[in-house]
């Protein structure tokens, strides 16, 4: 670590780390610069590992000094964008969603919908999921307000035909061509189509409404066909639109959803009650950013001028809904802006639909990558070359423990063979031999026992030789694994690595030093998902066999009632408390329970001193 720098200002600003190389390796923000620099420089071991990380390769720190906290936020995301950091996050931006634009500059403007940079005189509308869905919404709202759509070079070539195309003989479009329409009017037409994306729907349905009475009580029955048929198409294509409120309000949702290094911010735009358009930001984390910090990363990329900005934006916790985030939005609309976290109510259940929505769209991006086979290559060449292997890991094995206190020690083994789970494959094992809180000691004892199939290969056995064997935990771990190895004769022939949890850092067998796979990378999404597939085997295997131990401890000395009773009366009813809430009738009524036995078991369940089973707060380890 090199030495702190004097003179640092107390002033807001950003603060660049940069290697010894010149490059910049970390920017980040500060109220005061004096104070967060200086919780860089203290001793290594107050420092998460992934700090320590940036310190070993940073070789000097430079800042900028900015009028206000607001200011370094704006500056800080430049800098990013324009030195893409290591140590910091990556922002993978929407630009594949499309927008309808409609550009001002122009007498008779067109819509049309686009995926590229913004222009200023240009008005946008979005961005959109669903692109299909959104061509049906155009055409339909071209029947209801016939704007042009064709090219600058077709209408000028009709202009000078003084003929209409098609499209204006089939009503969707109003002829600005030939003069039809003149240049007032057609202006009403882009205002309504700017109010219907922008939620507006009810005064263009009563204005469509009006039109067809209006024609109608003249006798123009065509024009009053016209204006029925352009309302018809309206509830089309106002359909598609989902009503979340129903006080017509109008304000921006922020979700945030994490798993692992990789977070979606979702935000929802809706506008008189109605979602009429949704972006996704999806983030590579590096240095174990909270959810506060990942929505201020994308904060300038997510609004981009005082149109975009809300007079309120809702977002999932008080920490986001901090002053910063307020005033950054409120001096780019210009009005105040309130953010809040609203903790029940209509508002609460929009703020979850975009939360369980963000986390959707990391799953959807983990099955893109799961079902890329090119994907899936260059992730385990990546990790071969990091780890130092003489080829990529095709099988791999990852082994995760999971206790309650130190009870009900079990263990799990997932397999993953061309970065696909194996499921058919995967093992459970009952520690047996270690008593008491021992995480190494069961690690151990689990490993061996897998071990002891590796000559058996060939025999038919249900194990085959891994290539990688991923230990869940640190150095303890590890070195428990390699014991069991050893005890084998072993030492020589299998590939180890431990994943320390919190800080997602590899070690390998023989040094203390370790490796950091690059932020982002297919290597790192990799082994967090053998990671997390392990840790999740282990945890339902033990929350199942942890509840059968309650039923059984709950049951004693019931009579009649032995072991396999009690494992049917489990299945039948879910959970003791379920059981314990059944009535004698039904109890009786089960025909592989004899009614003296289901008499015995109520009474004993209904008695005022009746074990109760333990509350599970102990988290699962």
């Amino acid at each position: 670590m090199f030495p702190k720098p004097t003179g640092i200002p107390r002033q807001s600003g950003c603060y660049l780390f940069r290697n010894d190389r010149g490059v910049v390796i970390y920017v980040g923000k500060a109220r005061s610069l004096r104070q967060r620099l200086s919780s860089y420089f203290q001793r290594p071991d107050g420092l998460t590992q992934k700090t320590q990380l940036l310190m070993n390769d940073a070789a000097s720190v430079e800042w900028i000094v900015t009028p206000s906290e607001l200011d370094a936020l704006v500056l800080e995301n430049e800098l990013i964008k324009e030195n893409q950091p290591r140590y910091n996050l990556r922002l993978k931006d929407d630009k594949t969603f499309p927008y309808v634009a409609i550009d001002a500059r122009t007498p008779f403007p067109a819509p049309y919908t686009t995926r590229g940079a913004h222009h200023k005189g240009v008005r946008y509308f979005g961005p959109f999921v669903d692109v299909r869905a959104l061509r049906v919404t155009i055409d339909e709202l071209l029947y209801a307000f016939p704007l042009r759509t064709c090219t600058k070079h077709k209408f000028q070539y009709q202009a000078r035909l003084q003929r209409p195309c098609l499209l204006f003989d089939i009503g969707k479009c109003s002829g600005p061509c030939v003069g039809a329409v003149d240049e007032a009017q057609y202006q009403g037409l882009v205002q309504s189509w700017a109010r219907f994306f922008e939620g507006d729907v009810k005064p263009l349905r009563d204005l469509l409404n009006a039109q067809m009475k209006s024609a109608a009580e003249k006798k123009h029955y065509e024009a009053a066909a016209k204006a029925r048929d352009g309302l018809a198409a309206l509830e089309r294509a106002a359909a598609s639109q989902h009503v979340v409120l129903d006080d017509y309000s109008n304000l921006d949702v922020i979700a945030v959803a994490s798993e692992g290094s990789r977070a979606a911010v979702v935000r929802f735009r809706v506008r008189f009650g109605r979602v009429i358009g949704r972006s996704v930001h999806l983030v590579d984390r590096s240095m174990d950013e909270d959810d506060t910090e990942i929505v201020e990363s994308v904060l300038t990329e997510m609004y981009l001028d005082a149109t975009s900005v809300p007079e309120e934006v809702v977002v999932t916790s008080s920490n986001i809904a901090n002053p910063l985030v307020a005033a950054y939005l409120s001096e780019l609309r210009g009005k105040k802006v309130r953010v809040v976290a609203p903790e029940r109510g209509k508002r609460r259940r929009v703020v979850e639909m975009a939360r369980v929505d963000a986390k959707a769209v990391i799953e959807r991006d983990s099955l893109r990558r799961q079902s890329d086979h090119n994907v899936r290559s260059r992730a385990l060449q990546e990790l071969g070359e990091a780890l130092g292997l003489a080829e990529p890991p095709y099988r791999i094995e990852c082994f995760d423990m999971s206790h309650l206190q130190g009870t009900n020690y079990v263990g799990s083994m997932v397999v993953m063979e061309d970065g696909l789970a194996l499921k058919s494959e995967y093992r459970h094992f009952n520690v047996k031999e270690i008593l008491g809180n021992d995480d190494a000691g069961a690690m151990e004892e689990v490993v061996r026992r897998r071990l002891s199939h590796w000559h058996d290969e060939q025999s038919g056995s249900k194990f085959r030789r891994p290539d990688l064997i991923i230990i869940d935990g640190g150095l303890p771990q590890l070195h428990a694994a390699q014991k069991a190895a050893h005890s084998l004769g072993l030492e020589h022939d299998v590939e180890f690595v431990a994943l320390a949890k919190r800080e997602e850092l590899l070690y390998r067998p023989g040094s203390n030093t370790p490796i950091a796979l690059e932020r982002g990378s297919e290597a790192l999404y990799l082994v967090q998902r053998v990671r997390d597939e392990a840790h999740r085997f282990a945890i339902t295997f033990h929350r199942s066999k942890r509840g059968k131990s309650m039923v059984a401890s709950s049951l004693e000395g019931v009579g009649g009632l032995g072991p396999a009773r009690r494992e049917r009366l489990l299945e039948c009813f879910g959970s003791l408390d379920a059981l314990r809430r059944a009535t004698f009738e039904e109890l009786d009524a089960l025909a592989w329970l004899p009614s003296d036995v289901a008499r015995r078991l109520y009474d004993h369940l209904q008695a005022p001193t009746a074990p109760r089973p333990a509350r599970e707060s102990s988290r699962d380890e």
